[in-house]
């Protein structure tokens, strides 16, 4: 039987908002890096992931990005995903 599709949000500590969906696929977080670059312009980068642990590993390799990348600074966060109405 197949899974029942759902609408997931997050709600970002400075007040963005993401929806995901419609989706049967098990996620709880969301991350996001909002990275500085350079010349001053700011690039994000976001996924959704199926545990808090899994979403936290994703902190080493926005480490390691930024050092590749030459980012001035970034920041790395997580939100609970809520299943919403539709």
């Amino acid at each position: 039987m197949a899974r029942r599709k759902r609408y997931l949000t997050a709600t970002m500590p400075d007040g963005y908002v993401k929806t995901i969906g419609p989706t049967a696929a098990p996620f709880t977080h969301y991350w996001r890096i909002v990275a500085e670059l350079e010349n001053g312009r700011t690039e994000v980068f976001w996924g959704h992931s199926r545990s808090q642990a899994e979403a936290a590993g994703k902190r080493a390799a926005a480490k390691e990005a930024a050092r590749m990348r030459g980012w001035k600074s970034y920041v790395f966060e997580i939100a609970e995903l809520v299943e919403t109405p539709a």
